[in-house]
């Protein structure tokens, strides 16, 4: 066991938690898979709109690699193919059936199997893309080996669904997962607990995995920075990763021979009337999730959380990788002073309102900036909160000049641009510095 503790960050603490209630919801109308929520991938169709698809049949696959397969959530009828500027496949949406058909795959225990067999499962199933790499933060490529997986069982970030809920009364399955995973790679399978919170016995009792204390303010949750305080990555290193849910996936297929697409959603927000948790599937629409249980107004709909989730219409698609939508205020309408309107409900992270003398004040935020971009200079802010042994400012203007050599030197193979949703947040020349990051990665895995 390794016993690591955070001392940088910051936990932004919002009005809008889920209440530890699961309810139900009519099956979606529509599911979508969308190809631009995979970094790098160049999709190949196999499909078009009237075909049948069931739970596991392909829908396309990656370009650059055929054996990486994306598969149908749910059974029903290929509704559209949705393309953007020179013909893109922004999505393909399936009219969902009212009750689910199965493709059937290869099931068993995973302990009695082969890697190449576990492999040949996951990336039939389309299982697969749910397992991630870094660096670049991709979809894995399964002729690779790892040298260490890690599975992140904490969130930090806002208002983040609560695992030890979610995993509730799922050990099986979670354990069929991890007997599977293991078998990927030779090194170790690190499962990162919060001690300092309560520990799912689903974690706790896990078995052929190293478990890890990690604790502190966020972003100790994020996988990027419990890989560079555990086994850091360096050029030419392969760590892979997925979060508890996608190991439950994993487990399900091998459990029952299906592709389990269900997922537990947290939804929250300061505008949610009654946040709560959902039972739904990968790409679903949240129309029947959001349904009278949004105040009225001008709304941001997020797929995930406020600091790294993709904004979507009301009547929009969860992302792949999403278990969370959050639905804040846009903050669009005029305020008296702007900033400098002195207020006690107003969260400042430099001490410019009092929101230092009560850190356990929950806070309703909008979306506003509170300015507009300035002069980018050197301030100090992004290492208070950046809890990574890397010089997060160098890294990005590295990046603004397109110095490929110095982004290696200066750690762009050990973060994600998550990893920088902190910097973003507290920079006051107002930076898109996720998007910057990503602009990064994207020049290094094409150089």
């Amino acid at each position: 066991m390794v016993n690591i503790k955070i001392t940088k960050g910051v936990d932004i603490k919002l009005t809008g938690e889920a209440e530890k209630v699961l309810v139900s919801v009519d099956m979606p109308d529509t599911v979508v898979v969308k190809p631009p929520d995979f970094e790098g991938l160049t999709p190949k169709l196999t499909v078009k709109a009237g075909d049948n698809v069931k739970a596991g049949s392909v829908l396309f696959y990656d370009k650059n690699n055929d054996q990486v397969k994306f598969t149908a959530p749910i059974s029903g009828e290929i509704a559209e193919i949705v393309r953007g500027a020179k013909r893109r496949i922004l999505e393909v949406r399936i009219l969902a059936d009212k009750e689910i058909q199965f493709e059937e795959f290869q099931k068993g225990d995973p302990n009695s199997m082969s890697k190449d067999q576990i492999v040949d499962n996951l990336l039939k199933s389309g299982v697969w893309p749910f397992i991630r790499q870094r660096p670049f933060s991709s979809i894995a490529n399964p002729s690779d080996t790892p040298k260490a997986i890690f599975i992140s069982c904490f969130d930090t970030n806002p208002l983040a669904p609560d695992s030890d809920f979610v995993l509730h009364s799922k050990g099986d399955n979670f354990q069929k997962g991890l007997d599977a995973i293991s078998k990927l790679t030779e090194g170790k399978v690190h499962l990162n607990i919060n001690p300092e919170i309560k520990v799912s016995k689903v974690f706790s009792n896990s078995k052929g995995v190293q478990i890890n204390n990690v604790t502190g303010p966020h972003p100790a949750g994020n996988v990027g920075v419990q890989i560079h305080h555990i086994d850091p990555i360096n050029k030419g290193d392969i760590v892979w990763y997925l979060s508890p849910q996608d190991v439950l996936t994993v487990g399900a297929l091998f459990a029952e021979g299906k592709f389990d697409a269900s997922r537990i959603v947290a939804l929250t927000g300061s505008s949610v009337k009654n946040p709560k948790y959902v039972k739904s599937y990968v790409g679903t629409a949240i129309t029947k999730i959001v349904k009278d249980n949004v105040e009225a107004g001008n709304q941001r709909y997020i797929s995930g959380n406020v600091l790294s989730g993709s904004k979507i219409s009301s009547d929009g698609y969860l992302g792949f990788y999403d278990a969370q939508i959050t639905v804040i205020p846009e903050g669009d309408e005029p305020e008296f002073m702007g900033w400098m309107a002195p207020g006690l409900d107003k969260m400042s992270v430099s001490r410019t309102f009092l929101s230092w003398l009560m850190p356990s004040k929950k806070y309703t935020l909008t979306t506003n900036l509170r300015g507009e971009e300035r002069a980018y200079v050197m301030t100090g802010q992004y290492e208070q909160v950046f809890p990574m042994d890397i010089y997060p400012m160098h890294l990005i203007k590295a990046i603004m000049v397109g110095d490929i050599e110095l982004m290696e030197n200066l750690g762009i193979y050990e973060v994600a641009p998550e990893d920088f949703a902190l910097c973003e947040f507290v920079c006051t020349s107002k930076m898109d510095v996720q998007e910057i990051v990503r602009e990064g990665i994207e020049m290094v895995r094409e150089g």
